[in-house]
């Protein structure tokens, strides 16, 4: 009988050291789930504006990656962005929106391809890569491009989460649109590190 009540103890501990332990199992769990099971992308930001009023502000944190829209002294959108890469930083400072073209293309960067449309060399600056022969400059699409500080610009692109762009701000798609269709000429655009 002894022996029996020590046998159930001895379970009761080893259930009990599983259940308090369910956070190091779940890890356990899903390392080898993450092999095979592709991680969520994060929600790019999230907007709501509604009920808001007063002036329109953008502030920009290098450091986080992240761009803030104000309608007075509310938040009403957050998103992720991606700033200029080393070597292309994007200056901080006081800025306002100078101009905007929602559908804009860049002077500078983009590709050269041949006439069939093949790319021959791609993420090109117009004005260091010489263009092979055959080949003539495509250049990259900007959609929802606001200048706030002469060829730097907000606009839509590719947002890895870390800096990457050749000094403008980056917004995916989705909150381009609404920062774009937010921010009057004009509006004061913040940089921070």
């Amino acid at each position: 009988m002894k022996h029996r009540g020590l046998i159930q103890f001895g379970l009761l501990g080893v259930v009990a050291l599983l259940l308090c332990s369910c956070e190091d199992l779940q890890q356990q769990i899903q390392k080898p789930l993450a092999a095979i099971m592709p991680t969520p992308t994060p929600m790019p930001g999230w907007w709501d504006d509604s009920g808001a009023n007063g002036e329109a502000r953008i502030v920009v944190h290098i450091a986080e990656q992240k761009a803030y829209f104000y309608k007075g002294k509310r938040l009403v959108g957050e998103s992720t962005v991606s700033t200029g890469k080393r070597g292309f930083g994007t200056p901080p400072g006081h800025y306002s929106v100078m101009s905007k073209d929602k559908n804009h293309f860049s002077s500078e960067f983009g590709d050269y391809i041949d006439r069939d449309g093949n790319v021959l060399v791609s993420n090109i600056d117009v004005r260091k890569d010489r263009c092979p022969k055959g080949g003539h400059f495509d250049p990259a699409k900007m959609p929802y491009c606001m200048h706030f500080n002469g060829g730097y610009a907000m606009h839509q692109g590719y947002c890895p989460p870390f800096a990457a762009s050749h000094g403008c701000i980056r917004v995916p798609e989705g909150m381009a649109e609404k920062f774009y269709s937010n921010a009057p000429v004009g509006t004061p655009i913040t940089v921070k590190e």
